[in-house]
């Protein structure tokens, strides 16, 4: 197979400037193990199946699956979101024209999961407290946890994502500016801004500072014997209350405040440029990944604001960055397959459903049932498999068709890539690309012209 116009071939490391703009189906894949590990976090957190809730077994599971698990998959989906909207970027794209598109991409499916969650949990309509914020993505934005915490929460990312989706328009001309030489640096710079701020949250902000994992279960003060119908987050008690103030503040500025985590989309943007100028080479996946390893390792032994982004962003912009140069050299492993692309696909529906899943398990399987730890663990391989039939059903019957009427409003078969890219991102996170197994076909078209290439790379360009 002849690789790409400017791309180096199989056995060589790439020195020359790329074109973006084209398929990269490794990074559609890589998103469902973002998406599975966020999953794992929140079975352990908001399934309260009792008596197993509570118990040693249930403390020694959330020892090992900490806050940090969750945080790492999407600080993944942050750095990617960069990464991606500058790699699909469109010559002469209008800031309202991007924004319009990005809101399409990802508000359909969002109401789509807050409708179910109306359904499902006795949500007070009266008390706009509880899910207004979060219906509007602007939840994140003040510690009040009546807000943050009592409706879709996974959905706390999405406001994030909207403020990198409000600034894109305007952080890509200065991307553009910077020499190519420069650009490590730059990324150097952006990450020590990264610190400062969690060094001054550490500093200054209320909540604990330690080192250890806190973050768990919300028991009651005498664990029943049986599940309840809601989780603590969908009870009745907690969403008729108008306002509870968050105590961890460093936490929620830490993780929550989408100020705070603009630096690490800032990030992706960046390392795109890096990889479109030909200065990043490596194609071996397995030193990034071992990175990542180490550094997801080291979140143990750093306080808990450290835990969310600091080690891990640079060994994820690592990953996404030689997975990038993997498709482009044509060396293409597990997560390129077929199977794994349309995994990651839906891993944007399938992050956004997973909690009203198991908020409808709650209260219509388990509710007056006592389970240990195989019952839980059975428990969660089924609110796996339930919301990953949602979120196909989703994507499929929502997002892709108001996807393709998105791209024929705005023109987009017209309007091919320039060298330097031009627009169109991914999930949230998740913070991702909707290219999947379109984009593993049309890998095969790769001996066309480099101008029916552009186009077709337009063509299936949404991100999710």
């Amino acid at each position: 197979m002849t690789p790409p116009a400017g791309v180096a071939a199989p056995t060589t490391r790439p020195a020359t400037p790329v074109r973006p703009g084209g398929p990269l189906p490794s990074l559609t894949g890589m998103r469902w193990w973002a998406a599975l590990i966020v999953f794992v976090l929140h079975a352990v957190v908001f399934l309260p199946v009792y008596p197993f809730y509570g118990s040693e077994q249930y403390w020694t599971i959330a020892e090992w699956v900490p806050m940090q698990t969750g945080a790492t998959g999407v600080a993944f989906f942050f750095v990617l979101s960069g990464f991606i909207l500058y790699w699909t970027r469109r010559s002469g794209d209008s800031p309202r024209s991007f924004i319009r598109r990005r809101i399409a991409k990802i508000y359909p499916t969002h109401l789509v999961a807050a409708a179910l969650l109306f359904l499902i949990v006795p949500i007070p309509v009266g008390n706009l407290t509880t899910w207004l914020p979060t219906v509007a993505l602007i939840q994140t934005w003040w510690p009040n946890w009546t807000s943050l915490g009592g409706f879709n929460i996974p959905a706390w990312s999405l406001v994030s994502e909207m403020l990198f989706y409000l600034l894109f328009p305007v952080i890509v001309p200065l991307i553009d500016k910077i020499r190519d030489r420069f650009v490590p640096h730059a990324i150097a710079a952006v990450f020590a801004v990264i610190v400062v701020i969690h060094t001054a949250i550490y500093l200054w902000a209320d909540g604990y500072t330690g080192t250890e994992n806190f973050y768990g279960a919300r028991l009651p003060a005498v664990l029943p014997e049986v599940t309840a119908e809601y989780g603590y987050n969908a009870s009745p008690e907690f969403l008729s209350q108008s306002f509870v103030g968050y105590p961890e503040q460093a936490y929620w500025f830490s993780y929550y405040f989408p100020a705070a985590r603009l630096p690490e989309f800032v990030i992706g943007v960046l390392v795109a440029r890096l990889v479109i100028s030909g200065k990043w080479r490596i194609t071996s996946i397995w030193w990034p990944t071992a990175a990542l390893a180490a550094a997801f390792g080291a979140t143990w032994l750093v306080p808990v604001n450290y835990k969310t982004s600091v080690l891990v962003v640079l060994p994820t912009a690592a990953v996404i960055a030689t997975a990038a140069m993997r498709d482009l050299s044509g060396r293409r492993g597990v997560n390129a397959t077929r199977p794994m692309v349309w995994l990651g696909e839906v891993s944007y529906a399938f992050y956004l459903l997973q909690y009203v899943v198991m908020a409808a398990a709650l209260k219509y399987v388990l509710a007056g049932h006592g389970f240990g730890l195989a019952g839980w663990l059975a428990v969660s391989a089924g609110c796996l498999l339930a919301t990953l039939v949602a979120a196909a059903a989703v994507y499929h019957g929502v997002d892709k068709p108001i996807t393709r009427l998105t791209r024929r409003a705005s023109g987009a078969r017209g309007s091919p890539p320039s060298v330097r890219p031009t627009s169109d991102g991914p999930h949230p996170a998740p913070p991702s690309q909707d290219r999947g197994g379109e984009a593993v076909q049309q890998s095969e078209a790769i001996q066309k012209s480099e101008k029916v290439q552009a186009i077709e790379a337009v063509q299936k360009e949404e991100v999710s």
